[in-house]
């Protein structure tokens, strides 16, 4: 099985828990607060069952249908996870208008904000797993689905600070004005998840820190070529999908520039992880900087 696609079956189980404790906090206290912490754990599950079909799907070889693979669907997940934040702010949206209307008092307070804590504490543990492979792994699926996490996490100490002052402070009105808060919260992580995966289906090119890699490689493994120029980058997913134009000497034989083509791809390969390169060899007299510049 799958590395990415055992970590993203893991997010479905702590999905699970903490939803189950965070309901339960709900439950004993009726806060609309803590409602809406739950709300967004419902969330959690569901856009990590998400993410998982989507990682076993990034995780298909290519075939004749799609020869540069599936690792898009990866983005597809985020964005169905940005869309389903968006739904779930509008939910708590509508419970904090009703609380704000007729506002109850909180029932076991402290007791909910402790069971509401641990579920909180388990997400932060599991945000900090997922970050860590995701970013290492070059996965948005779980890098998209660690940062909503974390975003849940920031909301439910808010979540709790708030509500500890309810019964402190008398105003009942509180609690409706924290899950509103909660809801904007999540609005704004919503779409910034959904900004970021459109920009990976628009074929943006690679991270500059990539880029740079790829130029310090070519530069170096390029010995016999007059010039590389017009690289061109996409990401996708994990995948980084680079090609160039290789300037050789006129007098190169084409199992010499293959030979040579073959030592940078290798080159690349070995630095940078999860690469497809694709070369495209020219003569001297489409150079664009005669004096010879090694990558552009």
């Amino acid at each position: 099985m799958d590395k990415t696609f055992k970590l993203a079956l893991g997010s479905i189980v702590v999905g699970l828990v903490v939803l189950g404790l965070k309901y339960y906090a709900f439950h004993i206290t009726g806060s609309v607060a803590l409602y809406s912490d739950a709300l967004e754990s419902i969330i959690n599950v569901a856009t990590a069952i998400a993410a998982s079909f989507a990682v076993r799907l990034a995780a298909v070889p290519p075939d004749a249908n799609h020869p540069y693979g599936h690792h898009k669907a990866e983005y597809l997940s985020a964005v169905l996870e940005g869309a389903l934040v968006i739904v779930a702010a509008l939910s708590i949206f509508r419970e904090a208008y009703l609380g704000w209307i007729t506002p109850k008092p909180i029932d076991a307070p402290f007791e909910g904000l402790l069971i509401n804590g641990m579920a909180s504490a388990i997400n932060a543990v599991w945000f900090w797993i997922l970050l860590r492979y995701g970013r290492r792994w070059r996965s948005p699926a779980l890098v998209a689905d660690a940062r909503h996490l974390w975003t849940d996490v920031v909301s439910s100490l808010g979540v709790i600070l708030g509500v500890a002052l309810v019964p402190l402070t008398g105003w009942l009105q509180l609690d409706a004005i924290l899950a509103a808060l909660v809801a904007v919260n999540i609005l704004w992580s919503g779409w910034r998840l959904m900004r970021e995966s459109i920009g990976g289906l628009m074929d943006e090119t690679a991270p500059e820190a990539t880029l740079a890699r790829v130029r310090e490689v070519i530069s170096q493994h390029a010995e016999g070529a007059l010039e590389a120029h017009d690289l061109r980058t996409r990401h996708a997913g994990r995948m980084v999908f680079l090609e160039f134009h290789l300037v050789v000497p006129g007098s190169m034989t084409v199992s010499e520039s293959h030979a040579l083509c073959d030592r940078i791809e290798a080159a690349l390969r070995e630095g940078i992880e999860d690469i497809v390169v694709n070369i495209h060899v020219e003569p001297e007299e489409k150079a664009k900087h005669p004096g010879g510049v090694p990558v552009l």
